[in-house]
């Protein structure tokens, strides 16, 4: 049946498979490297405790069964070796059935992480991640063309994220409404790269050009996805490029790739042939075997029932930002930033060795590997990759009302916890932990240019107060 086949469509099938795999080999690395400290046996915020209090019907996580470290470990490394070999593309080449388990794998392996992980892996490209392995899925192998409703569907997955972050925007701060928003942005996100210092002292008027552009490609431009040839590529170049500028200009884990990612489910090849006509496409397809038109249709189907919600909070007055309307984080609500802070606090641990601290005491501070801290450190560029600790300080900072985690990261600084430590950048007591510990907040800021000439010095900051007065575990 030609209506099932999307054939000019495989440049598009191989960015899907071979891109979403190998940002689940990121995010499958990243659990191995973070999550025994931050959620394992004796984490932060314990999964034991946590899969002691939900059902499996609450939350689905093959954890149920039993959680160690150990085990974590072997699910992350099995999971990243299958996210390899879907990169590769050796999956690929086999019967359609192959791909289609291996992404079916990697979608429960991580969907049994994400379940677990609390306030750690409560951001939206969490879910993002989980749905764009259970469609890609379904896009067959090298042996049948892409399933054109599959193809469809990815776009409908972009249109969600796109549209509902403009309306999310649309419906927030005034400061997106009065072309502001990007005059704070680029100092107050989360975790800005040394681009987004320059990017911040661009002229005004490229600030509101900026947030301009951004309601083009968030409210107009997806429509266009659903468009014929050329203008569906068209709009999926669009899409693509303001996300390379997001990505040149901030750390928002793998967010900005995944989007990019999916915008070739609307990059058809005779486009790319007609711009690069020097690029060799696979030709047309065998026929595809009747089961998997069959199954493709039933999980379209599937899916499309589910999409219902996600379509009525998209024209909600109270629209649910970055949500999952069932426990298997399929066909979610998107969006971020419906407000920008306009004011850059951060929260600086320090620790002291002193028996007893004095006015005159030296307090160390502990360096975190991407959030600000030494005003001369350069920002770093680490996305993809996800420092997650990192990110809840920022949202510490801001006034979050559950911070056990924060008061556990205190004790286990103070114990002196290898696996904790690990996760920062620079432990300034390396051979002994601090005898007290205490947290205070400065107001970071950009230097100027002249700041920057004469200190080099990458931020300015003031000591706003204290968050944590000094504390100690011995007697």
């Amino acid at each position: 049946m030609e209506w099932f086949a999307a054939g000019d469509y495989e440049l598009a099938r191989q960015v899907l498979q071979r891109g979403i795999a190998a940002l689940y080999l990121i995010a499958f690395v990243s659990a191995a490297n973070q999550f025994p400290a931050l959620l394992g046996e004796r984490g932060l915020l314990p999964a034991p405790w946590f899969l002691d209090r939900v059902t499996f019907r609450q939350s689905p996580s093959l954890f149920h069964w039993k959680y160690s470290d150990a085990y974590l470990l072997g699910i992350a490394s099995a999971g990243a070796g299958i996210a390899a070999t879907l990169v590769a593309g050796l999956p690929q080449q086999g019967p359609p059935w192959l791909p289609m388990i291996a992404f079916l794998l990697l979608w429960v392996g991580y969907l049994s992480i994400v379940n677990i992980g609390q306030t750690f892996y409560g951001f939206g490209w969490e879910s993002l991640l989980c749905e764009a392995g259970f469609i890609v899925a379904f896009l067959g192998s090298d042996e049948v063309a892409p399933p054109l409703v599959t193809i469809l569907f990815v776009r409908w997955l972009v249109f969600r994220l796109e549209f509902g972050a403009g309306m999310i925007k649309m419906r927030g701060g005034s400061e997106w409404r009065d072309l502001t928003a990007l005059t704070y942005h680029h100092e107050t996100q989360p975790m800005p790269n040394a681009v987004s210092w320059y990017a911040h002292h661009l002229p005004r008027w490229f600030h509101k050009g900026e947030v301009l552009g951004s309601h083009f490609a968030q409210l107009v431009v997806p429509f266009f996805l659903f468009a014929p040839q050329p203008v569906a590529s068209i709009a999926a170049t669009i899409l693509i490029l303001t996300q390379l500028w997001l990505v040149a200009t901030g750390n928002f884990a793998w967010l900005n790739w995944i989007t990019i990612v999916l915008a070739f489910s609307a990059i058809s090849d005779d486009v790319v042939r007609a711009v690069i006509p020097s690029l060799g496409l696979v030709g047309a397809a065998p026929p595809t075997p009747l089961w998997f038109m069959v199954l493709v249709l039933v999980v379209t189907v599937f899916l499309l029932v589910l999409s219902w919600r996600p379509l009525v909070n998209l024209f909600s007055r109270h629209q649910l930002m970055n949500a999952s309307f069932n426990r298997y984080h399929l066909v979610n609500a998107y969006g971020a930033f419906g407000t920008v802070t306009k004011v850059r606090l951060e929260v600086i641990i320090e620790g002291c060795s002193d028996e007893h601290p004095s006015p005159d005491s030296e307090w160390k501070p502990y360096e975190f590997k991407g959030k600000p801290g030494d005003v001369t450190r350069r920002p770093r560029q680490v996305a993809p990759y996800h420092l997650r600790l990192d990110w809840l300080m920022w949202f510490l900072a801001l006034g979050t009302p559950d911070n056990r985690w924060f008061q556990m990261l205190l004790v286990r600084l103070l114990a002196g916890d290898p696996r904790t430590v690990r996760l920062l950048s620079l432990n300034p007591f390396p051979e002994a932990p601090p005898r007290w510990i205490r947290a205070r907040a400065f107001r970071y800021r950009f230097s100027t240019r002249a700041e920057k000439r004469q200190t080099g010095a990458w931020w300015s900051r003031t000591l706003v107060g204290t968050l944590v007065d000094p504390v100690t575990l011995r007697p």
